[in-house]
């Protein structure tokens, strides 16, 4: 069972939203099985997808229904659902589930335009401990299939951002796949390589490569999602643990999260296209604790230069353009498996170990013209194409993201200066 708690009046009651938490007793801290490790929103955002732990997933309307004083709460534990909630669903995956995608993923203009509304065939994929994918057809909560291939936990999924039924998956077998959905008992390309647990995998915005990382590799893969093998790798000097990846807006960008127990976390900004390196962020120098504080996940606002990250301390959402954290909230070690943007840039969802995820206000800021015409054309042009451009030194270096500094740090609210 799940409930929505009101806005509590401690912990941020400007920018928490709503929490959602479920009845069933949390196990002790530490333990597997209720973990909220994977969160997500409908491409038009009127949906959100909730891993509450124990196998169970909840499919919500957005904004969340407030339900009425004397009501029973909501059931999250059976397919029962509340008076006047008949859009909830919820689905039995009789396995942990640690990886969830909606699909099919409109194109970024597609979706910018407006046009990319709920229609019958909106689909769920979730990915489970024992590497199995189930797909849910959400309209009715019903199990389409089920996909199998994988050996172990299917860490990560995401849906190509071209409006097909491309889906691909990372898991700890080491290995990706990519299934076409739209012709049944097709098999999946299979890619290999990676020698260690694949975490973490993101499509670019014109759907051309994807990016994945793994836990030990110290190096991030780049895959042509054309011929579905490797590009190349964009490598650390020295070991890093790889946390997650995500593509900017434009795709001009890709960030990448890691951790080191002597140095801390890093958010890294790399040229996907010329596997430059553009600038390194590091956590608070003056935290005392900066070397345990460790990063959980990270995710690229899908409206602006906004980067969300999660690590020990709190969730802190980075305005690039402005080069200031408009956000820091969810002070609360237990918080952070997961975090996930509405599509509208509005809100951002974050999962906990404790099967609770929250829901945060991000501030709403208006991008400069100059920000807007960078990202209309990035999204179409490589870094080689825009380089080759007969334009002042100045600009190219604003058109490719060079003018940024190569290194930041971003101090928290408590030592900002």
């Amino acid at each position: 069972m799940c409930t929505a708690s009101d806005l509590p009046a401690a912990e941020d009651p400007d920018e928490l939203l709503v929490e959602l938490k479920p009845t069933r007793p949390a196990r002790l801290y530490g333990s597997a099985g209720c973990e909220t490790w994977s969160a997500c929103f409908s491409p038009d955002g009127s949906r959100f997808a909730w891993s509450l732990g124990h196998g169970v997933v909840k499919v919500l309307p957005w904004p969340l229904p407030l339900p009425p004083p004397p009501s029973p709460p909501l059931s999250c534990d059976r397919n029962a659902e509340a008076p006047g909630s008949s859009e909830e669903k919820t689905l039995q995956c009789e396995q942990n589930v640690w990886g969830m995608a909606f699909g099919p993923q409109p194109a970024n203009r597609t979706r910018a335009e407006g046009s990319c509304g709920v229609t019958e065939d909106l689909l769920l994929a979730t990915g489970l401990t024992n590497g199995v994918i189930k797909v849910w057809l959400v309209s009715t909560g019903r199990l389409m299939f089920s996909l199998t291939g994988h050996t172990s936990v299917v860490r990560d999924l995401a849906f190509a951002p071209n409006g097909s039924l491309t889906l691909v998956s990372a898991s700890r077998d080491k290995t990706l796949r990519v299934w076409d959905l739209s012709k049944k008992g097709t098999p999946s390309h299979v890619l290999t390589g990676p020698k260690n647990w694949v975490f973490k995998c993101s499509i670019s915005p014109d759907s051309s490569m994807m990016a994945s990382v793994c836990n030990l590799d110290s190096k991030a893969y780049l895959w042509s999602m054309r011929s579905y093998t490797l590009i190349r790798n964009l490598k650390y000097d020295h070991e890093r643990t790889m946390v997650s990846c995500d593509f900017s807006l434009d795709g001009a960008l890709l960030a990448i999260g890691s951790f080191h127990s002597t140095t801390g976390w890093w958010l890294d900004l790399w040229d996907p296209y010329t596997a430059d390196q553009l600038t390194r962020v590091e956590d608070c120098d003056v935290c005392v604790y900066r070397k345990d504080n460790l990063l959980t996940a990270l995710s690229f606002s899908p409206v602006n230069l906004q980067l969300a990250f999660k690590d020990y301390r709190a969730l802190q959402v980075w305005d690039m353009e402005q080069d200031k954290l408009v956000l820091e909230a969810d002070h609360n070690r237990v918080s952070g498996l997961c975090c996930a943007f509405h599509p509208q840039g509005s809100a951002i969802a974050t999962g906990c170990r404790d099967g609770h995820v929250k829901f945060w206000r991000v501030p709403r800021l208006v991008p400069s013209l100059r920000n807007l015409c960078r990202t209309a054309l990035r999204h179409s042009v490589s870094t080689f194409q825009v380089t080759a451009l007969p334009l002042p030194k100045k600009i190219l270096e604003f058109l490719t993201y060079r003018d940024i500094a190569k290194k930041k740090i971003l101090r928290c609210s408590e030592h900002y200066r």
